[in-house]
Formats: structure tokens, C-alpha cells, sequence
């Protein structure tokens, strides 16, 4: 078979991960930094790309738990729940964005990244639902995170 004759661009995806933190009935958001090449200013839940790697076990959680504590300095525990996944194109390039419901373990949440984080609050979902800055695709995750917490933790 001749590579030059195989098109391998439709199979290539940038993976992206995000937490939705909870610590009691407040969820942890950050702003993203301006300076960011994809949604500076908007309002998300902390995460990132999965980088190129040689480890091959659990690369979602080891990347999530790296981004978390690189960009917020928090920790997490260790069991992380499946809230959902979606596509979308940041500059062309298609996004396989999956969300994590994370647990709140320890650390004080802070903008550790200032490149990548310009500020950092909790906010209940509520104050999520109801915030006109926030965008809809937040909202979805962040109710369907709800909803898997409310199944695994009461």
C-alpha cells in the first residue's frame, strides 16, 4: 500500500478534557485568559488537550489531572465519572471535547496559569443557569453534570 495515496486527516481529532468541580452545592469555573488561542474571556470549566504521550492507561484522567493542578493548583479525587462528550471546531480543527465530573479534594483554587486562567470562582448552579455571560454549551454540561452527581452522590 502506497501512504502517499492514504488520507488520514478525517480520522485525526484534537482530544480535549474538562472537570466539572464540585465541593458541596458549588461548581469551580474559570475565566479564560485573553491570551488564549481558543475562547479567551469566556467562562468554561478547567481542562485541556490531551498531549502526545507514551503513557496508554487512563490518558483522559492523567491529562485532566494535570491541567487541573498546572492551571488552578486544586486537586481532585481520584474517581472521575463520564458526563458527556461533544464535537466541535476550534480554527478548522475538529475538538473531542469530553467532560468529567471531578470531586474537589484539596487546594486553594487560584489562577496559577495566568496565561491560560484570569480568574476563578465557584458558583452554584443557579447562579450558572441564570449568568448571561455564560455560554450554552456551559449550561449543558454543567446540568448534565448535575445530574450525574445527584445519581452518584445524593
Amino acid at each position: 500500500m502506497n501512504s502517499r495515496n492514504i488520507n488520514l486527516s478525517p480520522y485525526f481529532y484534537i482530544v480535549n478534557v474538562e472537570a466539572a468541580i464540585f465541593k458541596e452545592n458549588k461548581w469551580l469555573l474559570i475565566e479564560r485568559s485573553e491570551k488564549e488561542e481558543y475562547g479567551g474571556g469566556f467562562i468554561s470549566f478547567v481542562g485541556g488537550k490531551v498531549d502526545k504521550t507514551k503513557e496508554s492507561v487512563n490518558i483522559l484522567e492523567k491529562t485532566l489531572i494535570r491541567e487541573i493542578y498546572e492551571e488552578i493548583g486544586v486537586e481532585v479525587e481520584d474517581q472521575m465519572t463520564y458526563v458527556n462528550s461533544s464535537l466541535f471546531l476550534a480554527d478548522e480543527e475538529p475538538v473531542v471535547d469530553i467532560v468529567f465530573l471531578c470531586k474537589y479534594k484539596s487546594g486553594v483554587p487560584h489562577c496559577k496559569s495566568p496565561d491560560e486562567v484570569a480568574n476563578v470562582f465557584w458558583m452554584s448552579i443557579e447562579e450558572v443557569r441564570n449568568h448571561p455571560s455564560i455560554p450554552v454549551w456551559l449550561k449543558r454540561n454543567i446540568n448534565l453534570a448535575e445530574e450525574v452527581k445527584k445519581r452518584i452522590y445524593g
